[in-house]
């Protein structure tokens, strides 16, 4: 994977983005960053391009939304597949998100929501089929997320 260089402006562009991108405009960061808007609107476009930004995603509140089992699946997978299977786990019905994990047994975690009990083992037995070892299995109660800070500083602080 490539890594692309990030100067002080892109930092703090990313900054703002995580706080509320749905509801910040590029003018709203250029008179927050003091430049132009259209320097703002080139410069996000450049970071989705080169794929700093790999999108703008729903925060959903399943609990509210009338899902209450939504569960993080702790698996284990052979490092030589690892990829492989958590991408084909992001395919089961029901899962929303998988991440990847570099080290230790538990490297693969698993987000799924789930109508009921059964639709929670189905999941599981999928996962399993795929070739994933589910070790734990944890209802998530909420999730709390904030911008990364040091996007926040300035390189003349």
């Amino acid at each position: 994977m490539a890594t692309r260089e990030l100067d002080d402006l892109d930092r703090r562009i990313l900054y703002h983005l995580q706080l509320e991108a749905r509801h910040t405009s590029s003018s709203d960061i250029a008179d927050a960053l003091d430049v132009s808007a259209s320097t703002i609107r080139n410069r996000i476009q450049r970071l989705e391009a080169d794929g700093v930004v790999r999108g703008y995603h729903a925060d959903v509140d399943y609990e509210t939304a009338g899902y209450q089992l939504f569960t993080q699946i702790v698996c284990t997978a052979p490092i030589p597949t690892r990829g492989t299977l958590a991408e084909a786990a992001a395919d089961v019905d029901g899962v929303v998100e998988v991440q990847e994990v570099m080290t230790g047994e538990a490297n693969v975690l698993v987000r799924a929501v789930g109508v009921d009990g059964d639709d929670l083992t189905r999941i599981g037995e999928e996962l399993d089929e795929l070739g994933l070892k589910v070790s734990d299995e944890d209802l998530i109660r909420s999730t709390h997320r904030s911008s990364y800070s040091r996007f926040g500083e300035s390189d003349e602080t």
